[in-house]
């Protein structure tokens, strides 16, 4: 028996929010009957998690928006009704880095993501991420990416500016048809040969920040090759053939040889507890939400994880052309990694 298809969702009502999309909602079924109104269905879902004074502002404010307008006490409950509304965003810790841009044409660009700064909006980093500041900034509201790059990594990442072209783009990542170079920093161990080749079974288990060396079948592989020494320190080229989570950094500690400031590998290392000066609440209209006046755990950032994304080759899916990127960004243990 073949399956419907289902429709493609209406584009939605409201705007973005700081580069954010808002949360879209589309109602389930109710064969019990056990909303009456689409309030009646919002309250049992997100009241509890807002708390009932906060959800009766939203609904108030209008917050919550079908393709007809706002919700009220008075909208129907329709199941397949799609229901829009944005979150209000916690203040999150400005990275001071800003996002280069070293490729741009009416179909990508390819984006220099300094180190601390998140690819896209994951836990605690929404509007602190390369995705929403490039959309802010290039006024892209369609930007999407099309792969990811750790947090903690610095360098290049693809972005696809229209999302009819976005699964060509990221075709390319899953098929392997994109040349990776990294470049890094560890120690120097002469017993060690170079170059070499590294390949075993890495899985991200849930629950846990970094991923595992797990016995099985080989599904990561790594070409590493030595660039040079340097006071008891090392710059590598890492030639990543596939791209686990963590792949790099597990492959390079399975040596011995951790990379510089790496806050996982081989052992998780507490982040440093720093007070940020106090800051006021921005406009909302203007700006997102910046930290308040709390001590909290932040990233150090004159310790960057020594690992920069350096090359991008592939061939467009899109034009045929040849396109090659290479990071404006210098690692500061090695800048001479070139």
């Amino acid at each position: 028996m073949r399956r419907r298809r289902r429709s493609a969702p209406p584009p939605a009502p409201l705007e973005q929010r700081y580069g954010i999309d808002p949360v879209r909602l589309r109602l389930p079924p109710d064969p019990e009957h056990r909303w009456p109104t689409v309030v009646d269905h919002l309250r049992e879902r997100y009241g509890e998690f807002a708390g009932a004074a906060e959800f009766d502002l939203m609904v108030e404010g209008g917050r919550f928006v079908t393709a007809g307008g706002p919700v009220d006490d008075r909208t129907r409950y329709e199941p397949g009704l799609y229901v829009w509304f944005h979150r209000d965003f916690a203040p999150e810790e400005p990275v001071p880095f800003p996002v280069g841009v070293v490729h741009r044409d009416e179909r990508i660009v390819v984006a220099d993501k300094p180190h601390f700064l998140a690819t896209t909006p994951r836990g605690s980093h929404i509007t602190e991420t390369a995705l929403a500041r490039l959309r802010r900034e290039l006024s892209l509201p369609e930007l999407q990416p099309a792969h990811r790059l750790d947090r903690l990594t610095a360098g290049l990442v693809l972005f696809v500016v229209r999302p009819a072209d976005r699964g060509a783009y990221q075709s390319l990542f899953q098929h392997r048809r994109v040349r990776k170079e990294y470049v890094a920093v560890a120690r120097h161990d002469s017993a060690l040969t170079f170059p070499r080749t590294v390949r075993n079974r890495i899985e991200k288990v849930p629950g846990r920040l970094a991923a595992v060396e797990v016995p099985g079948e080989p599904n990561s592989e790594s070409r590493i090759e030595l660039l040079g020494r340097r006071d008891g320190l090392a710059g590598y080229r890492l030639l990543p053939t596939t791209g686990r989570t963590h792949q790099l950094r597990l492959h390079m500690s399975g040596l011995g040889l951790p990379l510089l400031h790496d806050p996982l590998f081989p052992d998780r290392r507490p982040r440093p507890d720093r007070l940020r000066p106090a800051l006021s609440r921005p406009d909302p209209s203007t700006a997102p939400p910046g930290p308040d006046a709390v001590r909290h755990g932040v990233d150090d950032w004159d310790r960057p994880l020594q690992l920069l994304a350096r090359t991008l080759e592939f061939t467009d899916p899109v034009t045929g052309e040849e396109v090659r990127c290479t990071s404006r960004l210098r690692l500061a243990r090695w800048p001479l990694a070139d």
